[in-house]
């Protein structure tokens, strides 16, 4: 039986942990629950899985998740320092981080520090600490699993495989909703527009990201430190269909692919259950009913934050973090309407050429940049 901490219980990913942990309700135990700010899915959710402790990170409803729990003998934490405690108690057997954005990396930080396995959908965490967190988890010979479906399907293709002998590893987008929108109108691109993804069913923020492709090249970057590969060995390629998740080309030629339907709950099921797979009882890939997979170059110049990223990761140092924040504010910005779509690269753009770079960050300047970036992205708006 193992002891999850799952950190972002309410979001998408969150969500879809909790179905799998109540299909394996013998191998799996929620622990520990924490969220953001959605207090009554919270209290839902502890008073069914009935978790030793919650955390909520919204200072401002601790007390009513505190009140309506106390009958439940469950512990009651608030804000970063609670979310941080449920992320590194000695009794947890794996924490999934399934926060969305900056905020995951403390969580990540605690966690690896001590040593416990963890489960990784908070790509931000890497990006922004990528050389730091990476250190650590070599240091402590820490279990590091991603869900995020691409570098899940990098993680299952490198299983058994000589890492020397990989010529490159290619990660697949569907290339968004406005793949085919001519650039003239990205200015006038709603929010309701960009949240309508051709084959995913994520969060708001992670949708805006695919729609801009700045979740491609987030993961870029998350690629070269979660698999010690240089920039110039990771490509993108855009796929519609979302059905190849990632590929893996060697040295001989031969490539290998992971393949299935768009669905998170497989990479989070493999990264719950590692080394062994778990029976599926959801919707399997049938090929007869897709008929075709095509593939095709990005369009950097329609979609500039996919360069963005390339260039954050090159320069090193805190950049990728720079980029990271402010396409994070960027992007909620967009979501209230306060800027337009083609606003947002131009933002990321400002900041990464605004901020001096630091070489060789430690930890605590990382959360430093994070919070000199927000303000300076909320004054440009």
């Amino acid at each position: 039986m193992k002891r999850i901490s799952l950190l972002g219980s309410t979001g998408s990913i969150g969500r879809n942990t909790l179905r799998i942990a109540s299909e394996f309700r013998d191998r799996f135990e929620i622990g520990y629950l924490a969220c953001g700010r959605n207090h009554v899915e919270l209290i839902r959710q502890a008073r069914k899985f009935k978790p030793i402790a919650v955390a909520i990170y919204d200072q401002s409803r601790y007390k009513i998740v505190k009140e309506e729990l106390a009958s439940e003998n469950i512990e009651v934490l608030g804000g970063q320092e609670g979310i941080n405690e449920l992320a590194s108690r000695s009794d947890i057997d794996i924490v999934v981080n399934a926060i969305v954005g900056s905020k995951g990396l403390e969580p990540t930080y605690h966690c690896v520090r001590k040593g416990i396995a963890l489960a990784l959908s908070n790509k931000e965490s890497i990006v922004m600490a990528g050389e730091i967190i990476m250190g650590i988890v070599k240091k402590r010979g820490v279990s590091l699993r991603p869900i995020d479906s691409e570098h899940s399907a990098i993680w299952q293709c490198l299983l058994g495989e000589d890492k020397e002998r990989v010529k490159r590893i290619i990660l697949t987008g569907s290339g968004g909703p406005f793949r085919k929108t001519p650039k003239e109108r990205f200015d006038s691109i709603t929010p309701k527009e960009a949240l309508r993804h051709p084959t995913w069913r994520m969060g708001s923020k992670i949708t805006i990201d695919s729609a801009t492709l700045m979740n491609k090249g987030l993961e870029v970057i998350e690629a070269k430190w979660l698999f010690d590969m240089e920039p110039d060995k990771i490509d993108v390629v855009i796929h519609p269909q979302s059905i190849v998740h990632s590929l893996v080309e060697f040295v001989d030629g031969s490539v290998k692919a992971q393949l299935g339907i768009p669905d998170m709950k497989l990479p989070i099921q493999f990264a719950l259950s590692y080394p062994e797979r778990l029976p599926r009882t959801w919707e399997r890939l049938n090929l007869e009913i897709i008929k075709e997979l095509t593939f095709e170059e990005p369009d950097i110049e329609r979609f500039p934050c996919l360069r963005l990223a390339f260039e954050a990761l090159r320069i090193g140092g805190n950049a990728p973090a720079i980029l990271n924040v402010a396409n994070e504010n960027a992007v909620y910005a967009f979501l209230e309407s306060k800027i337009k779509f083609s606003q947002i690269p131009m933002l990321i753009e400002k900041a990464l050429t605004h901020f001096a770079v630091i070489k060789n960050p430690v930890i605590e300047e990382i959360l430093e940049t994070e919070k000199e970036v927000k303000e300076y992205i909320r004054s440009l708006i």
